[in-house]
């Protein structure tokens, strides 16, 4: 069995958004609070990823960075661009190329994407993640390249929230 925990980048900082590129924009203060949270949630819940794939904005690296601190875990990391903007084909694409030997991979990404990829990966629905929620999806599948859209099953979507930091 494999799980992808998808992770929505945390609230960014827009203050200085008409000064600064898009992927350059990072965290707010609540941001990096609710990136510390999740990063805790994901080791105390048992579920510290085998490897991560990534977006390249400087939201994206920031809140797995922080996470993977907060909650005193590492993992192999893999940026790619095919997750900044190219939505959920892309997205599955990727998690097909993933190595057999990740058991967990978490995907740091962004909206909409992160909404839809979770629906599109348990078959349907409207799911909603707002800024740093998690979400598992667990497949049945022996090997990632055998994963497709639809063959999901949604066991749990958390958000900083819920966690009291949201």
């Amino acid at each position: 069995m494999h799980s992808v925990l998808v992770l929505r980048h945390a609230k960014s900082d827009w203050s200085h958004a008409s000064e600064e590129p898009d992927l350059a924009r990072p965290l707010s203060p609540r941001g990096r609070r609710s990136a510390d949270a999740i990063g805790r949630f994901i080791a105390d819940s048992g579920n510290v990823p085998d490897g991560a794939l990534r977006s390249p904005a400087a939201r994206v690296v920031e809140t797995l960075d922080r996470a993977m601190e907060a909650g005193k875990w590492r993992c192999a990391v893999r940026e790619s661009d095919r997750l900044y903007g190219f939505g959920i084909d892309a997205l599955v694409s990727e998690i097909r190329g993933e190595n057999d030997g990740t058991g967990v991979l978490l995907v740091v990404g962004h909206e909409p994407t992160c909404s839809e990829a979770v629906a599109a990966l348990i078959g349907g629905g409207q799911v909603l993640m707002p800024t740093a929620a998690v979400a598992r999806v667990d497949f049945a599948e022996e090997h990632w390249a055998d994963v497709v859209a639809g063959t999901g099953v949604l066991r749990w979507l958390v958000t900083p929230r819920l966690l009291g930091t949201g």
